[in-house]
């Protein structure tokens, strides 16, 4: 099994090196790139004082010379082919530096630390949300199966699955804060946070974290909930199951000793690839309360074509995920003895 690790683990390495490369070579060839947007912008402050570009001697309305688009060009990288961008690209990258924006100018990986705590913060709270009702929720369903108590959370659930979360977020900063003033219109802190005292800063922090968690987690109650009801169930009426139950063991034991951990199989696959998105969260619903985490931010640099800060997400992201794969094998054998990895 350590032999199947480790060349899983060497096979992150031409994994990363090809996502990178085609997200890489997109980004040269979409347009809208800083040197547009610093022609676009030349272009409007122009306009904006009165004169024109074709005044400013460059003709054919554009308002910078060759020179001085060539000199941009060397300044981003772009004056170089693309493989040989790349690996410039990635020897920073292997010595941790992920560049700068060129929509601010600050250090890439400096941009990023700054919300990897937020989006951590959400994304950890929501994953023991989810697993915390889920699990015991989808026992509930698959043990209690046609009675009304599964009818009404069947109803209840598939309303939560059938609405995206920004849009219940939406809803509730309508209902609750603007309307009733129950909660805040967003953000993570109030105004005057840093003149609390720990007590009132811990209270603040919960009270802007409710809306926005809620609305998190409630498109994945469904398909976690009913995935550990219908992998329940189908143990329960298994012979291994009737078989104990005929010789003696409680009902009760039954479930938690033997058709629990089966069950818990199918929740496990999945456990590992939660970590890439418990880091980029949605940026949807960080739009909507005004949280500045990684999804934002993701989200921002890509309308902005912000392409160093859409690579430093990207590498922090693809790795997340292909570890996150790893560590999903992981816990099947941890859940699973019969498995062996060969």
């Amino acid at each position: 099994m350590t032999a199947y690790f480790i060349r899983r683990l060497l096979l992150v390495i031409p994994t990363f090196i090809g996502i990178t490369v085609m997200v890489f070579t997109i980004t040269r060839f979409v347009p809208g790139g800083p040197i547009e947007r610093i022609i676009s912008d030349t272009r409007a402050m122009q306009t904006g004082q009165g004169g024109s570009s074709t005044q400013s001697g460059q003709g054919d309305g554009q308002p910078l010379s060759e020179e001085q688009i060539q000199k941009l060009k060397e300044y981003y990288g772009f004056d170089k082919p693309v493989l040989t961008s790349y690996f410039l690209w990635l020897g920073k990258v292997l010595q941790g530096d992920l560049g700068k924006s060129t929509r601010y100018y600050d250090p890439v990986w400096d941009m990023i630390k700054e919300r990897i705590p937020i989006s951590l913060y959400f994304g950890i709270l929501s994953l023991i949300m989810i697993y915390g009702v889920c699990i015991p929720l989808g026992m509930a369903k698959a043990i209690r199966h046609k009675t009304g108590f599964d009818n009404i959370t069947s109803i209840i659930i598939f309303m939560g699955y059938a609405i995206p979360g920004w849009v219940a977020g939406v809803f509730m900063l309508v209902l609750f804060a603007s309307n009733h003033d129950i909660f805040p219109l967003g953000g993570l802190v109030s105004e005057l946070f840093s003149e609390m005292t720990p007590v009132e800063k811990i209270v603040d922090i919960a009270w802007h974290t409710i809306l926005p968690l809620f609305s998190y987690v409630i498109g994945s109650f469904t398909v976690m909930t009913l995935l550990m009801k219908n992998t329940l169930m189908d143990n329960l009426s298994s012979d291994y199951v009737r078989t104990a139950i005929a010789k003696g063991l409680s009902f009760k034991k039954a479930v938690l000793n033997h058709a629990m951990r089966n069950s818990l199989i199918p929740i496990a696959t999945s456990f590992g690839n939660n970590i890439s998105i418990i880091l980029m969260g949605s940026f949807l619903i960080e739009k909507v309360f005004n949280i500045n985490g990684m999804g934002l931010l993701g989200y921002e640099s890509i309308l902005d074509r912000d392409y160093p800060v859409v690579m430093g997400i990207l590498v922090i992201s693809s790795l997340l995920f292909m570890v996150g794969n790893i560590l999903s094998d992981i816990c099947v054998a941890i859940v699973d003895p019969r498995v062996r990895f060969k």
